[in-house]
């Protein structure tokens, strides 16, 4: 397929980039990021597993233990080659190393089991390693559940500012998600919708529910909400970058 034969359109700009160093808790925003193979630098590289646990998702996540979310990623290691953080700062404001014992028993007492801190340099991720949400469609899902809400609760890597109608993230699958004016240019490539379990329900502040979030997700677009992708070709992405959709006929 030639270039000549691909439709190309500039969709929008980049609002914003959140890494998640462990998985289920607090976001990290970044004006920019490295693009890598395995998602962004830096993203979902721990993740607490269950002990005794020998499913296919041993990971603990708020769908269990809400109160994971209130639980934020602090301090910077780059030896790895990596954003990684070096402490957690805890719903009670004390800050605890990661690796410590101390942060895995307070995890622990409130999942009630044992958990273990796990690293994984390629990233511990559900179904793909790049989610990206248009502010759109996070306005109209809150417009149907008759509340505002904090983009936060949706857990994209990148959230982009695109006009338009809400759900238009679903036409992407398919296609190429092209970042920033580089040549060449980071790019992924949009491989499945989003559909959305009860972590948006989760205040991202309180950890409390509300059951209104996801309802309106299933009313407006049959529980899909933005989209997932792969990294096609790495690069750093910027807050403020335009984004180019590149679709094959």
């Amino acid at each position: 397929m030639t270039a000549a034969n691909r439709a190309t359109n500039e969709i929008g700009r980049v609002r914003e980039i959140v890494r998640y160093p462990v998985k289920s808790m607090a976001g990290v925003p970044a004006e920019s990021a490295f693009l890598g193979w395995h998602g962004l630098a830096g993203d979902r590289r721990f993740a607490f597993r269950r002990l005794g646990n020998d499913t296919g998702f041993p990971w603990l996540s708020a769908t269990r233990v809400f109160e994971m979310l209130l639980y934020q990623p602090v301090g910077l290691d780059e030896t790895s080659g990596q954003p990684l953080p070096t402490h957690v700062r805890t719903p009670a404001g004390r800050e605890l190393e990661l690796r410590s014992d101390e942060l895995q028993r307070e995890i622990a007492e409130l999942f009630g089991g044992g958990v273990e801190l796990l690293q994984h340099r390629h990233g511990i991720f559900d179904d793909a390693p790049i989610s990206v949400i248009s502010a759109t469609t996070i306005a109209a899902i809150g417009d149907g559940a008759e509340m505002e809400l904090d983009r936060r609760r949706f857990r994209a890597n990148i959230l982009l500012e695109t006009g338009g109608e809400p759900f238009l993230e679903d036409a992407w699958v398919g296609g190429t998600l092209v970042f920033g004016d580089d040549d060449p240019a980071p790019a992924v490539r949009v491989t499945m919708l989003d559909s959305r379990c009860k972590m948006i329900d989760l205040d991202p502040d309180t950890a409390a529910r509300d059951e209104r979030v996801r309802e309106s997700v299933k009313r407006l677009n049959k529980n899909n909400a933005g989209v997932y992708g792969t990294v096609v070709r790495t690069g750093t992405i910027r807050v403020g970058d335009p984004v180019r959709l590149v679709q094959e006929p």
